[in-house]
C-alpha cells in the first residue's frame, strides 16, 4: 500500500465530504458561523466572490431591460394569505415578528412588548409585496412590460445548515416582471433561465442541465418552474437557479389588473426568477480539491498574487519594488475587459504564506526573488493543475489574460468530462435501485436518465426509498418511447433523477 499523500485540508473529499466542504470555506477564510444560529458572516474574500457574481450578473440582466428596485424586508401576513398555495409552501420556513418593542422586566431582562396588531413575515421570498405595488403600478397595456430585479437578503428557516449551501438567511436575487400576454411571460421565463445557465457555464465553469421541474417540485403556486441542474464531485446534485412561469395565480392574488387594447379589463400575467448565494457553495463543491478552495478566474476576487522572496536581516527593497513593478505592469492587462487582479504578500511566514492562498483558491501564484530579478523571469504556479514552471518576466506579463482564460477553460471541461463519466441511461428497476442503495459519502450515486410515467406515486415512491428526486425533465430529453423506472407504465421521455442538495 502506498504512502498517503499530504493534502492541506483534512479530512479529504473521498473520507467524508461533508467535513471536507467544511473545512475547505473555513481554510479559504471566506465565512465563518454567525453567533445567531444557522446565520453566517461572509468574510472579505467570500463576499468579493459574491460582489463578482452580482456586478456581472446584474449587468446581463440589464441588458434584458431589468431594472433594480427595492421593497421592504417585512411583509403584512395578510399578503401571504392571499396566495393560499404560496404561504402553504413556505409556512413551516417563515420567521414571524408579532412585537414592535422591547421593555425591562423581571431581573432587568429585556422582553418583547407592544403586540403587533398583525404580525409580519421576514422576507421569505417577495412576490406577494412586489404584486401589491405591481398593481398600484399597472392600469393600461401601456404601462406593461414591468420588468424588476432586487439584490437582498431572505429568511427561511433551516434546521441543518451548511455555509453558502443552506442557511437561514442568505443572500440572492429575486427578478419579478409582469406582462400583457401568457406567450410574453413564458418568453421571459426562459430568458432569465438562459442566463443563468451562460453565467453559471461561462463565469463559475460549472456545467448545467437546463430542464422543467415536476408538478410536485414547482414552486408554490407557480404554473411552471424551470431550472438549471449542476453536478457536485460527490455527484449530488445543486439547483443552481430558477425561473418560474407564474401565470395569472399571483397576478389575481395581488389584483395586478390593465385594460387591454381591446379595451377589457384583463389580469396580468407574471414572472419570477432567482438565485444566490448558492451558487458560491455549488463553485466549491464543483472545483475545489484536497489542497482547499479552487476559484474560476472570471468570478475570483483576484487574479494573481506575488510572493516576494524575503530574506530575514538583509535589504529587500530591491525585490519589494520589482514585486509593486511587476503589480502595475499585470494591472495594465486586461481579462474580459476589466483589469487583472494582483496582491502582493509580503508576509514572514515562510512556507504557510504560499499554503494560504492555495487554501484561498486564487487562480495563479508568482514567486519572486533576487536570482529571477537578475535573470528577468519568475516562477509561476496554477491553481488549477498544480503545474509549476519558470518563465520570463515580460512573456508572462502578455499572456496572463491567456493563462486565465486557460484555467477558466480547464476548469469547466474538468467538471464537464465528471459529469458525462456520472451520467447513465437506466431502464431496468433493479438497476437504478442498486445504484442508489450502494450510494454513501463520496459516492453519492449518479446522474440517471430513466422514464417515467408522470405519476406522482412513482416519484414519490421513489424519493421516499431512495431519497432521489426527478431534478429535471430536460429540455434537450428527446421524445421517446419507454417504461416508467418504477411502474413499468408507458413514458414518453427520460428525466434527470439525483440524490440533491
Amino acid at each position: 500500500m502506498g504512502k498517503k499523500v499530504k493534502t492541506a485540508i483534512t479530512p479529504t473529499r473521498e473520507e467524508d465530504y461533508s467535513q471536507w466542504y467544511q473545512e475547505v470555506v473555513k481554510a479559504s477564510d471566506m465565512s465563518e458561523n454567525s453567533p445567531v444560529r444557522g446565520c453566517m458572516v461572509i468574510k472579505p474574500w467570500g463576499y468579493a466572490i459574491w460582489e463578482n457574481i452580482q456586478r456581472q450578473m446584474d449587468a446581463m440582466f440589464k441588458e434584458t431591460g431589468v431594472k433594480n428596485a427595492y421593497f421592504p424586508l417585512f411583509i403584512p401576513l395578510s399578503y401571504l394569505e392571499k396566495e393560499a398555495e404560496h404561504v402553504e409552501g413556505f409556512a413551516k420556513e417563515c420567521a414571524v415578528v408579532t412585537h414592535h418593542k422591547l421593555e425591562k422586566g423581571e431581573n432587568g431582562r429585556l422582553v418583547p412588548a407592544g403586540e403587533l396588531a398583525e404580525p409580519l413575515i421576514v422576507r421569505p421570498t417577495s412576490e406577494t409585496i412586489i404584486g401589491e405595488s405591481m398593481s398600484r403600478w399597472t392600469s393600461s397595456y401601456r404601462d406593461l412590460p414591468i420588468l424588476l430585479n432586487q439584490w437582498a437578503n431572505v429568511v427561511r428557516w433551516e434546521m441543518r445548515t451548511r455555509m453558502f449551501l443552506r442557511t437561514s438567511e442568505f443572500l440572492w436575487q429575486e427578478g419579478h416582471t409582469a406582462h400583457a400576454t401568457k406567450e410574453e411571460a413564458m418568453e421571459r421565463t426562459l430568458q432569465m433561465l438562459e442566463i443563468y445557465a451562460k453565467f453559471v457555464e461561462e463565469r463559475l465553469a460549472m456545467p448545467v442541465i437546463k430542464g422543467r421541474k415536476s408538478e410536485s417540485e414547482r414552486f408554490p403556486g407557480a404554473d411552471d418552474t424551470t431550472c438549471i441542474e449542476a453536478m457536485m464531485q460527490d455527484k449530488r446534485a445543486l439547483q443552481a437557479g430558477t425561473s418560474h412561469f407564474l401565470g395569472q395565480n399571483f397576478a389575481k392574488g395581488s389584483n395586478i389588473k390593465f385594460q387591454n387594447e381591446e379595451g377589457q379589463e384583463s389580469f396580468a400575467w407574471t414572472t419570477s426568477w432567482g438565485t444566490s448565494t448558492r451558487m458560491i457553495g455549488g463553485m466549491i463543491m464543483v472545483h475545489s480539491d484536497d489542497d482547499g478552495l479552487v476559484v474560476p478566474p472570471r468570478i475570483a476576487p483576484a487574479h494573481v498574487v506575488i510572493l516576494p522572496i524575503i530574506k530575514k536581516g538583509a535589504d529587500n527593497s530591491e525585490v519589494q519594488e520589482s514585486a509593486q513593478a511587476l503589480q502595475a505592469a499585470l494591472r495594465q492587462q486586461t481579462f474580459h475587459g476589466l483589469p487583472v487582479e494582483v496582491e502582493i504578500d509580503s508576509r514572514d511566514i515562510g512556507g504557510a504564506r504560499g499554503w494560504d492562498w492555495v487554501k484561498k483558491g486564487i487562480p495563479v501564484r508568482v514567486e519572486l526573488g533576487p536570482r529571477d530579478i537578475e535573470n528577468n523571469s519568475l516562477f509561476m504556479a496554477r491553481r488549477d493543475t498544480g503545474e509549476k514552471k519558470g518563465i520570463n518576466r515580460e512573456a508572462f506579463i502578455n499572456t496572463i489574460a491567456d493563462i486565465l482564460d486557460d484555467i477558466q477553460e480547464t476548469l469547466f471541461q474538468r467538471a464537464q468530462a465528471f459529469r458525462e463519466a456520472n451520467t447513465f441511461s437506466i431502464d431496468e428497476k433493479d438497476q437504478f435501485y442498486d445504484l442508489y442503495k450502494k450510494a454513501n459519502g463520496y459516492n453519492n450515486g449518479a446522474f440517471v436518465l430513466a422514464h417515467w410515467c408522470g405519476s406522482d406515486q412513482c416519484e414519490e415512491k421513489i424519493k421516499q426509498d431512495l431519497s432521489v428526486t426527478i431534478r429535471c425533465i430536460p429540455f434537450d430529453s428527446p421524445d421517446e418511447a419507454g417504461s416508467c423506472i418504477y411502474c413499468g407504465e408507458k413514458s414518453d421521455r427520460r428525466v434527470l433523477f439525483a440524490k440533491a442538495y
